[in-house]
């Protein structure tokens, strides 16, 4: 028999890994940049497509209120990597946000933190893409990132829309859950940046 070898390497490659990243983007500072602008039309758009006009409103009114600055939150790990690994990432930018706002950067100036999350709920015969838009939120919804859902309890303004037609990876492929078809949406959420400590202190008792 051939003993196939294990490759060793001296090098500590895996101390470099990549498991996950985690940001903040002030919208509002970037404001009239090409890509906080498309960022704001996207959700505007999709939010006009599946709720009320109030609901739009005040999202716009939100989006646009310079006195007010709105942050992009952005986090994501690998598919197999736990949940776990969402508390350090969260706690290390919650501390690097204080910093910001003591020293009076962009990303320490936001009153509210805008999430778009992978989301999926069970497929349910709809008539009305407006209807399905409005109901979604009675729906029960699972997160991709478990974590996330704490946002979303916290959330000044929430909504789902479908990317079943336009989804490429398998998070927004053909779910099923013990044989129940899923059907994978987006969760927009405005978050109050008063209503983060309330979420971390959540965060630790659920992933610790």
């Amino acid at each position: 028999q051939a003993e196939v070898q294990e490759d060793s390497s001296d090098d500590d490659e895996d101390d470099d890994e990549v498991f996950g990243f985690i940001s903040c983007l002030n919208l509002t500072e970037r404001k009239g940049t090409q890509c906080a602008e498309q960022i704001k039309e996207l959700i505007l758009s999709r939010c006009e497509k599946s709720c009320e006009q109030h609901v739009v409103e005040q999202l716009n009114k939100l989006l646009n209120d310079s006195t007010k600055p709105v942050g992009l939150l952005l986090s994501e790990r690998f598919i197999n990597v736990p949940p776990q690994i969402a508390l350090p990432m969260h706690q290390q930018l919650q501390k690097e946000l204080t910093e910001a706002q003591r020293t009076n950067k962009p990303c320490g100036k936001c009153h509210y933190y805008l999430l778009i999350s992978k989301t999926f709920t069970e497929a349910t015969k709809s008539s009305s893409k407006r209807r399905e838009g409005r109901n979604q939120q009675k729906e029960e919804l699972m997160f991709a990132n478990a974590e996330e859902e704490f946002f979303y309890e916290k959330a000044l303004l929430k909504f789902n829309y479908s990317v079943q037609e336009e989804s490429d990876t398998c998070l927004g492929g053909r779910w099923s859950f013990d044989d129940v078809p899923m059907k994978p949406l987006r969760t927009v959420m405005i978050v109050p940046a008063d209503g983060i400590n309330d979420i971390m202190d959540k965060l630790k008792d659920y992933l610790s």
